[in-house]
Order: structure tokens, then sequence, then C-alpha cells
């Protein structure tokens, strides 16, 4: 798989990291039940099938994050932007 890179233009898997789920919210610490919804925060994910928003570090190249919209079925990526950008929109 390639990801195109905002900075460095296209390049191979390898040079990137995957973190997971781009968007998610910290919860509150002093939430009543900050225990199982900080299990939850680390544990649980969507594992969408289909299309879905990932944040990767660009770790061999430029090393930005940056968010890629794909379709985890396919492997098509429909864009790649800056994480700095995107995440905000993300996690209103």
């Amino acid at each position: 798989m390639r990801i195109p890179c905002p900075f460095c233009g296209e390049r191979d898997l390898q040079e990137y990291s995957f973190l997971g789920e781009a968007g998610l919210k910290r919860p509150d610490p002093e939430a009543s039940d900050a225990q199982k919804q900080f299990h939850d925060y680390v544990h649980i994910r969507k594992n969408t099938a289909g299309t879905t928003s990932e944040l990767w570090l660009h770790t061999y190249g430029c090393r930005s994050w940056i968010v890629v919209q794909r379709n985890t079925l396919t492997h098509e990526i429909f864009s790649s932007e800056f994480a700095s950008d995107t995440l905000k929109e993300l996690t209103k």
C-alpha cells in the first residue's frame, strides 16, 4: 500500500507507523465512570469494514502526523491531510 503524505508525496507503507482510529476524544479523568471510559478509550475500537479515518505517523519521512481516509476492505485511499488541520473537525 502507498500512502500520500501531504508534505513528501506518495510513499510506501513501510515508512509509516499506524496509530489507529482518528478523532478519538480522551475521556475526562474526573468523571464518575472514568475507569470504564478509559478502558473503552484504550481497548474498544469500531473496526469499520469500509471507509474510515486513520491516524498515521510518517516515521521514516517528515515525521508528520496525518489523517488518512481509506477503505479498509480495498485499501483505496481517498485523502490524506495533516492531522493538525483535520483533528479539530473530527473531535467536535
